[in-house]
């Protein structure tokens, strides 16, 4: 049986970055929570969207070099999607909360369904821009092949 590579810098997390915006309106909290529901089921590791804006190279690099980078906004102000942009991220996947029916409000109010919605729309691929990049290494960590 063939053992699996592992990466020099130690990581063995999934090839996609999911960076949701974690706003304080209930659309915010939903993108937070759908991101931290997408990572236990494996589809990806979430990242901070404040460390991105603050263009912090590491992160910027690992998502440049990443099989996909999937946004999640909780609103049409796309807050996450214009702080890659502006690093030079391509997004490869942009889920907008309020594109799947759920009204943006004041309170912290959400439902787990409305969490679901948004897990299930990332599995489904139905915010994709682009498609996943082919990987033509093998460490997993999102680096690019640069720590083999």
């Amino acid at each position: 049986m063939t053992e699996k590579p592992v990466c020099s810098c130690s990581q063995t997390t999934a090839a996609k970055i999911i960076i949701p915006c974690a706003g304080q309106a209930n659309t915010g909290q939903i993108t937070n929570l759908a991101a931290l529901q997408l990572a236990d089921e494996g589809y990806g590791k979430v990242v901070c969207a404040s460390l991105l804006g603050t263009g912090n190279e590491g992160l910027i690099a690992k998502a440049k070099n990443a099989e996909e980078v999937v946004v999640l906004d909780g609103c049409h102000m796309n807050c996450v999607a214009k702080m890659a942009e502006c690093h030079g991220v391509v997004v490869g996947q942009h889920i907008v909360v309020t594109d799947h029916g759920i009204t943006k409000g004041p309170s912290r109010s959400y439902t787990d369904d409305d969490v679901e919605n948004i897990v299930a729309a990332c599995w489904k691929g139905e915010g994709r821009t682009e498609e996943p990049k082919k990987r033509g290494h093998s460490c997993t960590c999102g680096c690019g092949g640069s720590c083999e």
